[in-house]
C-alpha cells in the first residue's frame, strides 16, 4: 500500500487527500486548522493538527516513513518554501507541491520539488485541449515531450487486435489501458480484439498523439 502525507487541507488539498484514500492509499492529512482536520477526519487514515513550518512537528508525526508527501499550500510562497525543506530533510523520498505561480515554481523545483502543480493551468491546458480536439475525452501531459490522452477507440482499429494493429512499431504509441463497459484493461494482452465503443488510453509524444487522434 503507497503511504502519502497531504500538508494543506483547502479545497485542493483535502480533495486530493480524500482521493488518495479512496484510492486505497494510506493518508495522513496535516493542517493547522482544527476544524478542516476534523472535517477530513473520516476520510482519510490519519488526520493532525500541526504546523509543518515546524520540523519537530512533522518528525513527531513519522513523515520521513510516508512515500510521498503533497504540499498543497499554494498561496504561501515562505510557508511551501519551509515545508518542502523540511520533508526533504526527514527523507521524504517523492514531493509534488502546489504552486501559485511559475515564479513560485521555479522556485519550489529549485529546491528539490519533483513535481510542482499550477492545478488553474493544469485544468485550463486540459480543457483547451479537450475543447480543440473534438474526439478527445481527457488529456494529462507528463512532460514537455510526452501525454497521456483518452479517446474512443479509432473505427479503423474495430475488429483488430493489439498484434495486427502493432501501433508501437507503426504509430510510436503505446496502449496503456482499454475501457469497455465501465470495466477498465490495464495492459491489454496482443491478443486483445477492440470493439465499437471501446475507449482507449494511449501514451506518446505529441506527434504520435495527433497521428492517432486523426485515424
Amino acid at each position: 500500500m503507497k503511504s502519502y502525507v497531504v500538508v494543506g487541507l483547502g479545497r485542493f488539498g483535502s480533495e486530493v487527500a480524500r482521493q488518495l484514500y479512496r484510492c486505497g492509499c494510506e493518508v495522513l492529512a496535516i493542517d493547522l486548522r482544527s476544524e478542516l482536520v476534523q472535517q477530513i477526519s473520516a476520510d482519510v487514515t490519519h488526520a493532525a493538527v500541526g504546523d509543518s513550518r515546524d520540523k519537530e512537528v512533522l518528525r513527531a508525526l513519522g513523515v520521513g516513513d510516508f512515500d510521498c508527501a503533497i504540499i498543497a499550500i499554494g498561496e504561501d510562497l515562505a510557508a511551501s518554501v519551509l515545508i518542502t525543506m523540511n520533508l526533504k530533510e526527514l527523507g521524504v523520498p517523492y514531493l509534488v507541491c502546489k504552486a501559485h505561480d511559475d515564479v513560485h515554481r521555479r522556485v519550489l523545483e529549485k529546491l528539490g520539488a519533483d513535481r510542482v502543480v499550477i492545478p488553474e493551468q493544469e485544468n485550463a491546458a486540459r480543457l483547451a485541449k479537450s475543447l480543440s480536439s473534438p474526439n478527445l475525452l481527457d488529456y494529462i501531459e507528463l512532460s514537455e515531450e510526452y501525454s497521456i490522452i483518452e479517446l474512443p477507440a479509432p473505427k479503423s482499429w474495430v475488429g483488430k487486435n493489439l498484434k495486427e494493429l502493432n501501433v508501437r512499431a507503426k504509430l510510436g504509441v503505446n496502449i496503456l489501458a482499454v475501457r469497455r463497459n465501465g470495466k477498465l484493461d490495464v495492459s491489454p494482452a496482443a491478443e486483445f480484439t477492440f470493439a465499437d465503443g471501446d475507449i482507449v488510453v494511449v501514451l506518446g509524444d505529441a506527434k504520435a498523439l495527433k497521428a492517432v487522434e486523426r485515424l
